[in-house]
C-alpha cells in the first residue's frame, strides 16, 4: 500500500500511465449491458484477468480493479447487496494474478453511489460514508496499492468517500470528477469550484478528471484544473464523445489521436494519464509509446545518475577559455557581428560528396558555420560527428554539431564531446532530441539519461576542466555552448523556465525553432531578458503550400500563421511557390534583424541555394 508521500515520490520521477475502459472491453466480449459487470469477478474471473493482462501488455503502470460499481447501493439493483465483500475481494485477487511478477500497480476503483447525497437527495452523509467504508475497507485489506475514486459529479460525495477510506488506512488517493463540455458538473458546479475543495483536502494525493468528454475537451479544461490546485493532476478521457450508431455507443477516437493528446497532457504537466470509456489496449499501447519516450526526454532534473568520486577529483574548476578564443563563431558572438549558419542534414548513406559540395558553396558565400542535426525527427542518418569532421578537414567553414540525449547514455555523450574537441570541433548545439516515437523506428529505445539542461551543465564543466565525476581533465575544453529555444511553445511558462535553467547551466547562445511570427519571438525574448544570451533565429523557407502545411501541422514546436498559409496556397507554380517562400523568409529576417544575433536557415529538401538566396548571397532566379 502506498501513502501520499510515496505516490508523489513516484510522480516526481515519472508519469504514471493507467489502463483504459473495463466496461468497453467486457461489452466487446458479448456481455449484455444490463448485466452486473462487477459480479463477473465471481462468475467469469478469467475474462476480467485477461482484460487486465492486455492492458499490462500494452504498458500500463497501473490497472484498476473491476469494482467501479461494487458498492452496496448499486449491487442492490442486481440482488447482490450481500456480496459486496466477496466481489471486491475477488477483484483484487484477479488483479494480483494478472500483475504476477510485474511492477504494475493496482488501483482500487471506486465510483459514486448512484444516488443523490444530501442536500441533493435523501441519502445522508453518514449513510454514504457507511457504504463507501464497506467497499474501501475490503479493497484496502485485499491489498490494493492505492484508491482511485472516479466519475464523481458531486465533489462533496467524493470527499465523503475519501474520508471514509482514510479512517481505515492512510492510503494514497486519486480523486477524479467528471464535467461536461461547459466545464461544469451535472449539479452545475463550475470546474474550478469542484476541484478546489478536493485540492485543499489533505487526504487527496492527486486530483483530476475522467470520463464524459474526449481528450480535446479535457485538454481545454486542464488550465482551469491547474489554476485550482498545486497537487499532481490526473486525466483519463473517453475515446472521444460517444455517438449513437444503430443503438450502440461508438467512441470514434483512434489510438493515434489519443496518443497525440496524451503527449499534450504530459507537456502541460499532467502526471497520471489513462483512458476511460471507449479506450482499449490498442489506445493505451499508443499512448504509452508516445508518453514514455517524451517523459524521458523532458525530465525536470537530470541527470538521475549516481556519480562515484575518485581521488583525482578536482577541488576547484579551472577558468574557462574566453568565448572569443574558442572559435570564429565565438569571436563573432562576442564582437556582436551578425552570424549566419545553414543547416545541412547528414545523408542516409556513407556518401558525403554532396554534403561537402554544399559546405564549400556556403564557405564561398561567407556563411559562418554549417550546423549538422543529430537524427532529426528521430531518423537514422550518418553520424553528425563524422559528417562534421569531414567538413572541417575538407572545406573552409566551421561545423556546428547537434548533440542530443536520445541515443547515447551519459558516458557515451561525454566521450563524444571529448572526442569532438580532440578532433578540432569547437561549436556544439545541446538538445534533448526527438523521441523515437516521432520517427521511422517508433519502437526503438530512447536513452535520455539526461536532457538538454543537464547536458549543458555537463559541457560547461568540461569547459572548466572537470569531467562528469568531477575528475580533473588534462586541459579544459573550449566548446561554444548553444541550446535550443521555442518561442511558440504550447506551454510558454514551462519553456521560459527551462530556458532560464539552460542559461544558468551554462548556455552561451540559443538557436530557435523556425520562426514564422516575429511578434511571438520578440515576446519570448522580452520574457527572458533577465537571462539574456544571444539569439540565432531559426528560419525555414517554404517551398510549396504542402510544405507549409507540413510545417504547420506535423512539426512539433512550430506555429505557422494562417496568413502565411494563404500566401503559399495562392501560388500557382512550383517556381512561384519557391520565390514566395524565399520572400516570406526574407521578410521575417528584416522584421527581427535588429533583435537577434544572426540566423540559422534551413535548406529544405537539401537545396542549399534556397537558404543562400534567403540570406541575399545569390539571386533567387538562379536557383
Amino acid at each position: 500500500m502506498l501513502n501520499t508521500e510515496q505516490l508523489n515520490e513516484r510522480l516526481n520521477k515519472t508519469v504514471l500511465l493507467g489502463d483504459g475502459a473495463m466496461g468497453t472491453m467486457i461489452y466487446q466480449q458479448g456481455v449484455f449491458l444490463n448485466a452486473c459487470f462487477d459480479e463477473l469477478n465471481l462468475s467469469r474471473p478469467q475474462l476480467i484477468e485477461q482484460i487486465h493482462k492486455e492492458y499490462i501488455e500494452a504498458g500500463s503502470d497501473f490497472i484498476e480493479t473491476n469494482t467501479f460499481g461494487a458498492n452496496r447501493l448499486k449491487l442492490t439493483r442486481y440482488g447482490l447487496a450481500d456480496q459486496v465483500k466477496q466481489i471486491n475481494q475477488a477483484a483484487v485477487e484477479i488483479a494480483r494474478r494478472a500483475v504476477a511478477d510485474s511492477q504494475t500497480l493496482i488501483a482500487g476503483a471506486v465510483g459514486p453511489l448512484g444516488v443523490d447525497v444530501a442536500p441533493f437527495g435523501k441519502t445522508t452523509a453518514e449513510q454514504a460514508a457507511e457504504v463507501f467504508s464497506e467497499q474501501t475497507e475490503t479493497l484496502i485489506n485485499a491489498g490494493v496499492d492505492f484508491l482511485l475514486f472516479e466519475t464523481f459529479t458531486n465533489p462533496q460525495e467524493l470527499i465523503i468517500a475519501v474520508e471514509a477510506a482514510q479512517k481505515i488506512a492512510p492510503i494514497a488517493v486519486i480523486a477524479q470528477i467528471t464535467t461536461n463540455e461547459f466545464h461544469e458538473t451535472a449539479y452545475g458546479t463550475a470546474l474550478v469550484d469542484a476541484i478546489r475543495p478536493l485540492s485543499e483536502h489533505k487526504a487527496v494525493s492527486v486530483v483530476g478528471l475522467n470520463c464524459a468528454t474526449g481528450p480535446a475537451l479535457m485538454l481545454s479544461s486542464l488550465e482551469q484544473v491547474r489554476s485550482a490546485t498545486n497537487k499532481p493532476i490526473s486525466l483519463q478521457p473517453n475515446a472521444g464523445m460517444p455517438r449513437q450508431i444503430e443503438g450502440r455507443k461508438i467512441y470514434m477516437c483512434t489510438p493515434e489521436y489519443m496518443a497525440e493528446y496524451a503527449k499534450r497532457f504530459l507537456e502541460k504537466g499532467v502526471r497520471v494519464i489513462g483512458g476511460c470509456c471507449g479506450t482499449t489496449p490498442a489506445h493505451i499501447k499508443q499512448m504509452v509509446k508516445a508518453v514514455r519516450a517524451l517523459d524521458r526526454a523532458t525530465l525536470k532534473a537530470a541527470p538521475r545518475i549516481t556519480v562515484n568520486k575518485t581521488d583525482q577529483t578536482a577541488s576547484e574548476p579551472v577558468e574557462a577559455i574566453p568565448l572569443a578564443q574558442r572559435s570564429n563563431w565565438g569571436r563573432k558572438l562576442v564582437a556582436g557581428e551578425k552570424l549566419t549558419t545553414i543547416e545541412i542534414t547528414p545523408p542516409r548513406s556513407t556518401d558525403l560528396t554532396g554534403i561537402l559540395e554544399k559546405a564549400r558553396l556556403c564557405a564561398e558565400h561567407g556563411i559562418d558555420a554549417i550546423n549538422i542535426p543529430d537524427g532529426p525527427r528521430a531518423s537514422s542518418r550518418l553520424s553528425p560527428l563524422v559528417t562534421a569532421i569531414k567538413i572541417k578537414l575538407e572545406t573552409d567553414i566551421e561545423p556546428m554539431i547537434h548533440v542530443c540525449c536520445r541515443d547515447r547514455n551519459i558516458l557515451g555523450i561525454q566521450s563524444d564531446l571529448l572526442g569532438a574537441y580532440t578532433l578540432g570541433l569547437r561549436n556544439v548545439l545541446l538538445i534533448t532530441g526527438d523521441p523515437p516515437k516521432t520517427g521511422e523506428y517508433p519502437d526503438a529505445t530512447g536513452v535520455f539519461d539526461i536532457e538538454s539542461i543537464g547536458l549543458t551543465a555537463l559541457a560547461r564543466n568540461l569547459n572548466h576542466g572537470l569531467d562528469l565525476a568531477g575528475n580533473a581533465l588534462s586541459e579544459p575544453l573550449a566548446l561554444t555552448l548553444g541550446v535550443g529555444a521555442n518561442p511558440v511553445a504550447a506551454d510558454m511558462e514551462r519553456e521560459i523556465d527551462r530556458f532560464r535553467l539552460k542559461v544558468q547551466a551554462g548556455a552561451e547562445y540559443a538557436i530557435t525553432q523556425p520562426v514564422f511570427d516575429a511578434e511571438m519571438l520578440i515576446q519570448f525574448m522580452d520574457a527572458t531578458k533577465d537571462s539574456e544570451i544571444p539569439f540565432i533565429a531559426g528560419i525555414w523557407p517554404f517551398t510549396s503550400f504542402k510544405n507549409a502545411e507540413f510545417m504547420a501541422h506535423e512539426v512539433p514546436g512550430v506555429v505557422v500563421p494562417d496568413s502565411l498559409l494563404k500566401r503559399m496556397e495562392g501560388c500557382k507554380t512550383r517556381e512561384e511557390a519557391r520565390k514566395e517562400g524565399i520572400a516570406i523568409a526574407q521578410e521575417m529576417i528584416e522584421a527581427i534583424s535588429s533583435r537577434v544575433a544572426g540566423f540559422a536557415v534551413s535548406a529544405p529538401f537539401g537545396n542549399i541555394k534556397i537558404p543562400l538566396a534567403v540570406l541575399g548571397k545569390i539571386e533567387s532566379e538562379t536557383i
